[in-house]
C-alpha cells in the first residue's frame, strides 16, 4: 500500500488548518517538518523541531514525524541523546546522494572496492545516530542525475550506464544496512517521481509543448550553470566564479571559513561563494527572462503546458523503474 509523507515547510508557526486537514487521513504516513536544514548552530534546529512538535501534537498526536538531520539531512551529531523520549513517534531521516552520480564528479564510477567502500562509509556516517539509539533508518532522498540528448548531454547512454551502476550499489548497501545488524533492508524513497528529465521515474516528454517553449531556455540555464542540481557549468563561465571564490578564500581568515555555513561534506568556502553568486544572485536576474516566456500565452496554451505533466503524457525511465522494481 502506498502512503504519502507531507512536507510541511511554512516557518515556525504551523498553520492549524494544515494539521487539521491531515490529522485523520490514514493515507498520510506522517509529516516531514523541514526539508534539508543547514544551520551552523545545531541547537537552533533542534529547538525548532521541539516547538513545531508541540504545536502539531496538540492537534494531531498520531501521525509520524520525519525529522531530517542537519546539513542536508546528513548530521545528527548534536541531536538529543534520548530521542525516543524527546521525539516520540518519530523517524529520523537521512538523504544519501552519491557524488559519483552527478556531472560534477571528477572520478568515473567503476564499482571498485574502494568506491563501494566510500558509498558504504558515507551511509554509515549518516546513520550512526540511529545505530547508537536503536532507531529505524529512513532514507528520504537519493539517486543519480541522468543524462539526455534533449538537454545537450554527450553520449547519454554511456553516462547513464555508469549512473545506474552507482544506484544499484547504493541499493545493495540499503538492502543490508539495517542498524540492528540483522540484514533487513532499510526504508527508502528515491528522489523523485516526476521531473523534466533529471532523475525522475517519469519525466516530461521531450516532444511536448513544454520543450517547444522552454527547451532553448533550459539549455541556456545549463550553460550558465543556473541550476546547480545536475548541471555542469560551461568552463568559460566557471572561471569567473573560481576567481571570486579564490579571492574570498585568500582574504577571509581561515578560522571564519565556516562561519556562515555548517561543516558539511561538500560545501567549503569556495563552493558556498559560488552557490550564492550563481545559483541565487544571478538566477534572481534571469527569472525575469524566464517569466517573459509565459507572456502572451492563452489560457488554453497554459493548460496544455500543465497537461505535459499528466501521468498519461509523461515518458517513463524504463531502466530505472526496472532496477527499483527488482529491489
Amino acid at each position: 500500500m502506498l502512503f504519502q509523507v507531507v512536507k510541511i515547510k511554512i516557518g515556525i508557526v504551523i498553520h492549524q488548518f494544515t494539521t487539521e486537514h491531515y490529522k485523520d487521513n490514514t493515507w498520510v504516513a506522517g509529516y516531514n517538518l523541514l526539508n534539508e536544514p543547514a544551520s551552523a548552530d545545531h541547537s537552533k534546529l533542534v529547538n525548532f523541531y521541539l516547538r513545531v512538535e508541540e504545536a502539531i501534537r496538540k492537534v494531531d498526536p498520531n501521525h509520524i514525524f520525519f525529522l531530517d538531520g542537519n546539513t542536508y539531512a546528513m548530521d545528527f551529531s548534536q541531536f538529543p541523546k534520548d530521542p525516543a523520549k524527546v521525539f516520540p513517534n518519530t523517524v529520523f531521516a537521512i538523504h544519501d546522494y552519491a557524488k559519483y552520480g552527478f556531472p560534477a564528479s571528477n572520478e568515473k564510477y567503476v564499482g571498485s572496492d574502494e568506491q563501494k567502500g566510500k558509498l558504504k562509509h558515507q551511509y554509515e556516517r549518516k546513520v550512526q545516530y540511529m545505530k547508537q539509539n536503536n532507531l529505524p533508518v529512513w532514507n528520504g532522498e537519493f539517486g543519480p542525475v541522468y543524462a539526455s540528448t534533449f538537454r545537450g548531454d554527450g553520449d547519454p547512454e554511456a553516462t547513464n550506464k555508469v549512473r545506474y551502476h552507482v544506484l544499484k550499489d547504493q541499493l545493495d548497501v540499503y538492502k543490508h544496512g539495517d542498524p540492528s545488524g540483522d540484514g533487513a533492508a532499510i526504508g527508502w524513497s528515491i528522489w523523485l517521481y516526476k521531473d523534466i528529465g533529471y532523475q525522475g521515474l517519469t519525466y516530461v516528454n521531450p516532444d511536448s509543448k513544454f520543450y517547444k517553449i522552454f527547451g532553448d531556455w533550459l539549455l541556456k540555464k545549463k550553460k550558465l550553470g543556473l541550476d546547480s542540481w545536475g548541471n555542469d557549468i560551461d568552463p568559460e563561465y566557471k572561471k569567473v566564479y573560481t576567481t571570486v571564490a579564490d579571492h574570498f578564500k585568500e582574504v577571509v581568515p581561515e578560522k571564519y571559513h565556516r562561519a556562515l555555513y555548517p561543516h558539511g561534506l561538500y560545501y567549503d568556502l569556495p563552493t558556498y561563494v559560488t552557490r550564492v553568486l550563481k545559483d541565487m544572485l544571478l538566477s534572481q536576474y534571469f527569472q525575469h527572462e524566464y517569466a517573459e516566456l509565459f507572456e502572451g500565452l492563452s489560457f488554453e496554451e497554459l493548460d496544455e503546458l500543465a497537461a505535459c505533466f499528466k501521468i498519461e503524457n509523461v515518458a517513463k525511465r524504463d531502466e530505472l523503474n526496472a532496477i527499483l522494481r527488482s529491489y
